[in-house]
């Protein structure tokens, strides 16, 4: 699938520039179309070594975890809830503890954490792959609840709202909670039909309760936290990501291994880690840029206003959907997207709101797909890329749904 989806999103791109070009006379389409290719290549490559770093920092990390045997201890306290969801992964599998601080990571807002311990769970998991160059169901269920992830504290959002004068920068973060929560359960339940997982087990029911409790107090919180929201979050989001940090190699010390040196074997695969996304990384990053300079974009979500408008349904929120569409393809293109609509119809504004959680509610599910698979060379995807999308669509209905919700009557 993601051979075709590549090759179209390229092809359609350029022919839709040379027809501007021979039908209306419009240059610029073609120019566009080269100038980002090659921004886009050059992109890619700086987002790779920026990369190199915390990639050797995190892997570091987790090699101390590793040899203190702190992975496995949260592989085993969370083998039940995995070997629903993830049969194939073999009980106390270092895997599931990967999986578990990279989720943790994602909750929190802490992309740069985030990415680094989600490429070491998908090394994990490629060696119980017994088909390699081939997603296997547990790398599927892994990418897509990644690209799903909730997200507690969605900090850049907050951060930006209040750039462009939001009157309460943090009033999305409940909508955002539920939709993102609401991402999330599609997400599973799409892999779940695919791979005919039975999701009506006592681990799921336990899972959820937990989540909706978290979720629940989080909600209390921010009650209190009120306009605060946003700087308590980051406050409490980097604490704990500190403290784990620290509480990691003080274990370490006290189980008398010699950290640094751990730290060391671990953060040396960081940069072979980074060199190996490189390829598939600018193979996606490059047809998304052609795919959204040529302009198609735009188009659909007109034909998408038409329709809505013909029903006279309310069209406000035709707007924001370009930032979801453009989420699914592209981090900093959705967030541009978002930032125009705070330009031309207020932050604060319907559409504003919509689109800030749009923005929250999902990751960029193809630079996603393109960085964990590139990393351990997956070119079959399988099933991955439609259920990723059917989160990304679940994700993209409660986001305007809730938002009217919230914020119609404000």
């Amino acid at each position: 699938m993601l051979n075709w989806i590549w090759s179209s999103m390229i092809i359609l791109g350029i022919m839709v520039g040379f027809l501007n070009l021979m039908i209306f006379g419009n240059h610029d389409t073609i120019s566009n179309i080269m100038q980002e290719l090659m921004n886009t290549a050059s992109l890619a490559t700086e987002i790779v070594i920026g990369l190199v770093g915390m990639m050797c920092f995190w892997l570091g990390i987790a090699e101390i975890m590793d040899k203190t045997g702190i992975t496995k201890i949260l592989a085993k306290l969370l083998t039940p809830l995995f070997k629903v969801i993830m049969p194939e992964i073999p009980n106390g599998h270092p895997a599931i503890g990967s999986i578990c601080l990279n989720m943790a990571a994602n909750m929190l807002g802490l992309d740069n954490a985030a990415t680094p311990l989600g490429l070491r769970a998908m090394r994990e998991l490629e060696t119980l792959n017994p088909n390699k160059g081939v997603a296997s169901n547990s790398e599927i269920m892994f990418l897509v609840i990644n690209t799903s992830s909730i997200t507690i504290f969605p900090i850049s959002v907050f951060l930006y709202r209040s750039k462009f004068g939001a009157e309460v920068p943090v009033d999305v973060f409940l909508p955002i909670l539920i939709t993102t929560t609401c991402s999330t359960i599609a997400g599973i339940l799409a892999v779940a039909f695919f791979q005919k997982i039975n999701l009506f087990k006592l681990p799921i029911f336990i899972a959820f309760g937990l989540l909706l409790s978290l979720l629940s107090g989080c909600f209390i919180w921010s009650m209190f936290v009120g306009a605060n929201l946003a700087t308590q979050a980051s406050i409490f989001a980097n604490g704990a990501i500190l403290l784990f940090i620290m509480s990691v190699i003080s274990y370490g010390l006290y189980k008398h291994l010699n950290v640094y040196e751990k730290f060391i074997e671990g953060a040396k695969l960081g940069f072979k880690t980074c060199i190996d996304i490189l390829p598939y990384l600018v193979a996606m990053l490059v047809a998304v840029a052609i795919f959204r300079a040529s302009g198609i974009l735009p188009w659909i979500l007109k034909q998408i206003s038409n329709i809505f408008a013909y029903f006279n349904i309310d069209t406000t929120f035709v707007d924001a959907i370009a930032v979801s569409v453009m989420h699914s393809l592209s981090g900093s293109g959705s967030r541009a997207l978002m930032l125009d609509i705070f330009n031309n119809f207020g932050v604060d504004s319907l559409v504003g709101r919509i689109a800030s959680v749009m923005q929250g509610s999902t990751e960029t599910t193809f630079y996603v797909l393109a960085v964990y698979f590139g990393a351990v060379q997956i070119t079959r995807v399988r099933h991955a890329v439609t259920c990723g999308i059917i989160a990304d669509l679940a994700a993209m209905i409660a986001a305007i749904f809730v938002s009217y919700v919230f914020f119609a009557n404000v």
